[in-house]
């Protein structure tokens, strides 16, 4: 399900974001600038969802969500916060609209004719190779 402008709009107005200093190598840049982004969207209070795609969005994110029914999301690929906080925006949203989107039902189809065939005629010739192999009676 895609979600509309509007609706992404209203996600990231709830967001609560904040920049955190990022761990690992990166000398004095990570000592000394915040670019780790931590975001928080509270599935429970949003007023974007109804109360069947919150449902949905908790089971299918479940892993995702804290007990307080917060969704918390961290990014800290680029050096850049703003980059960051892009990059944590868009993989939120994205992982919003793949959690909300029906799953397709499988169309359940019977082997054509052609198709068994083939399958006997394979079977025919795997149990003559078989055979061939095999000692002669004396």
């Amino acid at each position: 399900m895609r979600l509309s402008e509007t609706q992404k709009d209203q996600i990231i107005n709830e967001l609560k974001i904040s920049a955190i200093r990022s761990s690992g190598p990166g000398g004095q840049n990570v000592n000394k600038v915040n670019t780790k982004i931590e975001l928080r969207f509270d599935l429970n209070d949003t007023a974007v969802f109804t109360e069947t795609q919150k449902q949905r969005l908790a089971t299918k994110l479940k892993n995702r969500i804290n007990l307080d029914g917060v969704i918390v999301f961290f990014e800290s690929s680029e050096r850049s916060q703003l980059k960051n906080k892009q990059q944590a925006i868009a993989k939120l949203i994205e992982l919003i609209e793949k959690a909300l989107t029906p799953v397709k039902r499988r169309v359940k189809t019977k082997p054509t004719i052609s198709s068994k065939l083939k399958r006997l005629e394979k079977k025919k010739q795997h149990s003559t190779k078989k055979q061939l192999r095999q000692r002669p009676d004396l």
